[in-house]
């Protein structure tokens, strides 16, 4: 299970790794926190759309990249884009990282006793590069509904206890995005300096899982996501697949718990025939 703030996080973060366990035969879901409702019209072809058509035109888009990846199923946790720090939709009543923790983390919580995953994918809790209240409140909500899924006494209602036993987060690493950029800049294309300063989280890697027969899925998902992609953005589409693969054919995470010096290279390590 993965567990993201907007629609098209899932095909930015971790896309590769759920199609190679999609093809394997894995059983995958989804959950989006919010409905991406403080996203604008990003790709040029939108210009002039009416901004109310955003809502729906992403939920579109959401159900497109998912099926792309080779997720089996979709949940919303139906909660309102929170925007970017300081901005106006932080006050909204129903965004997700102002209502109340219990709130928030009760339909994770239901879907887990449903779905009763092996493993789950959140973001981590670092996030001093790229703080969207979004993002960190998906780490909170996910590291709260894992413990209160196995309590029998909250919310019996919500299903029977389940205990999680892989928590991974998905990472920022430094050297993927400097491989990745110093092969754009071999094309003499320039990214954004303020990615390039962004802090990694390489020292907390202990899992890396070879992509490399499935990158290309990642960036048709993002293309699907279509009012927020610009098809030509040099940062997402200078590379090909192939190119991709050559260059950096890993997705890390950190496995939530594990000792020092811990390595693999299977988010199922230790559960034995899947």
């Amino acid at each position: 299970m993965s567990i993201h703030a907007h629609p098209d996080d899932e095909a930015s973060k971790g896309a590769a790794t759920i199609a190679k366990y999609a093809e394997e035969g894995v059983r995958s879901v989804l959950v989006t926190a919010t409905g991406g409702e403080e996203g604008e019209f990003l790709n040029p072809a939108f210009k002039g759309r009416d901004p109310e058509e955003l809502p729906e035109l992403r939920m579109k888009e959401l159900a497109r990249s998912a099926e792309i990846i080779g997720y089996q199923d979709v949940e919303l946790l139906g909660f309102r884009d929170s925007g970017m720090p300081g901005s106006e939709a932080n006050s909204h009543e129903n965004c997700f990282a102002a209502v109340p923790l219990e709130v928030a983390v009760r339909p994770l919580v239901a879907i887990l006793r449903r779905e009763r995953p092996q493993v789950m994918i959140s973001y981590g809790e670092r996030q001093v590069s790229y703080p969207h209240p979004d993002h960190l409140r998906v780490y909170e909500v996910a590291k709260v509904a894992r413990e209160w899924a196995n309590d029998p006494t909250f919310a019996p209602e919500l299903g029977a206890p389940h205990w999680v036993e892989k928590w991974y987060w998905s990472l920022w690493v430094r050297a993927r995005f400097e491989a990745l950029s110093n092969a754009i800049a071999a094309k003499g294309i320039e990214l954004p300096f303020r990615m390039a300063e962004r802090e990694g989280d390489d020292d907390l890697v202990t899992t890396h899982i070879d992509v490399s027969e499935f990158i290309g899925v990642g960036r048709a998902a993002l293309l699907a996501h279509e009012t927020q992609v610009d098809p030509n953005s040099p940062f997402w589409f200078a590379l090909s697949p192939e190119e991709l693969a050559q260059v950096y054919p890993y997705e890390e995470y950190h496995l939530v718990g594990s000792p020092d010096g811990y390595q693999e290279t299977d988010l199922f390590a230790g559960f034995g025939e899947r």
